[in-house]
């Protein structure tokens, strides 16, 4: 199989290089998380003489006797060089009960650069602060982005041809090894069933999956839609799938902690306020849900929101939902002093639909950029100082 260096996850590793912290790199499963340790080690490897690399992966039988925290412990000491700058990898540590204690203690003594992978259901960003008593710093990984998908396919040059693929395929590079859509589609649904029905399952001794799957399900057939527990339980109840929205809600969390979707909530553009009713949740990849609902009540005006948020998070945004009095705002993305609003639609041709776009973003009085992405298949365009943008070109151009 192919592979292509993750740069963007691999200048962020390299950048907290001999920085105190604990590196974690976190993500959904499949998302590359040990091929960036990998690339990563080659890297030090090949730049630097006087360290030393201490890797250890749990999947691997030849680790077999260090699978308790003790022994790891000593593992890791025994291989300490006190000549040299020393590097600790360690690769699924969740399959090491208590890894926390071996990590922590190792932290303490000052004297490793740490780095470690797991998954997904078991190293949660919700559990970090609580297992690791030390500071650490979160490296989040998602699927192939548009951009690494076309460098996957270099010798593809029909940029349009590899955007509607993509948007079938989706990230997850491990599905671009099988050579007929079945056996890719059953890749991808696989890694999705371990997630809900053995990872959450395990995690939090869940008595039956039905639940948690017509949740995911409903999840991602209303991908962009304002969502709410008391809603999505009223419904499933309805359709023979007796729940509550106390249920629900903890079920969104679980999904949301293992990264299967992301909540995103409503902001206030006016009052400038957090709204407390109804998120909506966007799908780690587009590609999952193709996977699992096929074609089935496909609305590529919301897909297309569903891209562009992840994307967005990929970019180090924070993302929320802007309402301005009655209107909504798809997206006000911020980064640091950097704020964008974001208006995302399948086709604007028709003049009403483009007109329905723009109207809320003009409404807005402040000076921060408005922008519509959608399939325009055109260069870029201002209109009324709003920036329209095709979605594949503003997925390819990352630095805009």
């Amino acid at each position: 199989m192919k592979t292509i260096v993750r740069e963007r996850y691999l200048e962020r590793i390299k950048a907290l290089k001999d920085t105190p912290d604990i590196k974690i790199i976190t993500g959904i499963r499949r998302s590359g998380k040990s091929n960036l340790m990998q690339t990563y080690i080659e890297y030090l490897k090949n730049k630097f003489e006087d360290i030393n690399i201490i890797f250890i992966d749990f999947m691997d039988l030849d680790f077999e006797e260090i699978k308790e925290y003790h022994a790891l412990h000593k593992y890791v000491e025994t291989r300490y060089d006190k000549e040299k700058k020393n590097y600790l990898f360690v690769d699924e540590v969740q399959l090491c009960p208590n890894f926390e204690l071996a990590i922590n203690s190792l932290y303490s003594k000052s004297k490793y650069d740490i780095y470690i992978t797991g998954s997904n259901a078991f190293l949660l960003s919700a559990d970090l602060a609580t297992l690791f008593t030390g500071r650490y710093i979160e490296i989040h990984m998602f699927p192939f982005s548009f951009k690494e998908y076309c460098e996957y396919y270099s010798e593809e040059k029909d940029k349009d041809k590899l955007f509607e693929d993509y948007f079938i395929k989706g990230g997850l590079a491990g599905s671009y090894a099988y050579n007929t859509d079945l056996d890719r589609v059953t890749y991808i649904k696989e890694v999705y069933e371990t997630i809900v029905n053995r990872d959450l399952v395990q995690k939090y001794n869940l008595p039956d999956t039905q639940v948690l799957r017509q949740l995911s399900e409903f999840l991602m057939d209303n991908i962009s839609n304002l969502t709410s527990p008391n809603r999505v339980s009223d419904i499933l109840t309805a359709n023979e799938v007796p729940t509550n929205h106390v249920t629900i809600g903890k079920y969104i969390k679980y999904l949301c902690n293992a990264f299967i979707f992301y909540d995103i909530k409503r902001y206030d553009i006016r009052g400038k306020k957090y709204l407390e009713t109804s998120d909506k949740f966007y799908l780690c990849d587009i590609g999952i849900r193709y996977a699992i609902l096929g074609s089935r009540n496909m609305d590529y005006g919301r897909a297309y929101e569903n891209m562009v948020c992840v994307e967005l998070l990929r970019r180090g945004y924070e993302v929320y939902i802007g309402k301005l009095y009655q209107k909504e705002i798809d997206f006000v993305a911020q980064r640091g002093s950097e704020k964008i609003y974001i208006q995302v639609s399948d086709n604007i041709s028709n003049q009403d639909t483009f007109e329905r776009e723009y109207s809320p973003l003009l409404q807005i009085k402040d000076a921060y950029p408005k922008m519509i992405i959608a399939r325009t298949k055109h260069p870029k365009y201002t209109y009324e100082g709003i920036e329209v943008r095709d979605i594949a070109e503003w997925l390819l151009n990352t630095e805009q």
